[in-house]
């Protein structure tokens, strides 16, 4: 949907301990306040001592002008409830940038989507520890920030760099296009924002150089990418997306690397537009997705 669709609607967010009395509660807050319901949804872990989740889109006329004062009321209602919320301008996009690689794939397909409107996000730049796509970048009208990566352990002085463009760009959450370095818990502890990542599905099982080969030799049956959240531990993070496609003993290993490309694409940019509509809510090392 275009980003423009969305003016005058609010989406709230709303997580915590599972009660009765909830839903009633936030249906009659929005309509207190002039509000239409034109989406909700909401799961429970269990009705009794469970967690509870809701994603509510609602469309207020003039909503800019009276979101503060919801959002007061949103915090006065759900403080009986010892809920967490979030309640934003839907018709305001989040921030994303992109750190990438050689690997151009994810990339440009999340570029090609965004100028489509495809993507409800703004993209202030593109992060890169090689040069190769900086022309293609420029071609979107992106601007494209060339950060060497340091070799050996010691990130740090590479990703304190990463981190001022960061913070200067002032971004909502971060994309890891097939960017093939490893981030520190520092890094992610001080940039602040959600960070997504993908990669082929052959984790744990072929890890290091030419998983493809390894998954030739191997004779896999399936092949596929995930996308998720990234944490302190290496490729552990909560998950938000997965998908795979079916091969054959006929498929050639770059025949292989072809269609896991075209898997990465399509489960990063659904990770990316779903993140970008907050409809990803996390619980624990796993996610609810709406």
């Amino acid at each position: 949907m275009p980003i423009e669709a969305f003016t005058d609607h609010a989406c709230l967010i709303v997580s915590g301990p599972d009660q009765q009395g909830l839903v009633a509660a936030v249906t009659a807050l929005v309509a207190r306040h002039g509000g239409n319901i034109v989406s909700l949804d909401q799961h429970s872990t269990d009705p009794v001592g469970g967690s509870f989740f809701q994603r509510v889109v609602f469309h207020r006329e003039g909503l800019a002008a009276e979101l503060d004062t919801i959002r007061a009321d949103v915090a006065a209602t759900l403080e009986p409830f010892g809920m967490e919320f979030v309640l934003r301008d839907a018709s305001i996009p989040k921030r994303m940038a992109i750190l990438a690689t050689t690997d151009d794939h994810c990339l440009l397909d999340l570029l090609w989507r965004h100028r489509r409107g495809a993507l409800p996000v703004e993209i202030p730049l593109v992060l890169s520890n090689h040069t190769t796509t900086a022309d293609d970048v420029a071609s979107f009208g992106v601007p494209f920030v060339h950060v060497p990566s340091q070799k050996g352990p010691d990130k740090s002085q590479s990703e304190a760099e990463l981190l001022a463009h960061l913070a200067e760009a002032d971004v909502d959450f971060v994309v890891l296009a097939r960017y093939m370095q490893i981030l520190s818990e520092d890094f992610l502890e001080k940039v602040g924002v959600p960070v997504i990542n993908i990669h082929h599905s052959f984790l744990p099982a072929f890890i290091g150089a030419n998983p493809y080969q390894k998954a030739k030799d191997r004779g896999v049956k399936l092949i596929g990418a995930t996308a998720h959240y990234v944490t302190g531990d290496l490729d552990e993070g909560p998950i938000i997306e997965q998908d795979v496609v079916r091969v054959t003993h006929a498929d050639t290993v770059p025949e292989l690397r072809r269609r896991g490309a075209d898997v990465e694409r399509a489960v990063l940019s659904r990770a990316v537009l779903w993140h970008a509509q907050d409809r990803v809510l996390r619980h624990g090392n796993h996610t609810i997705v709406f």
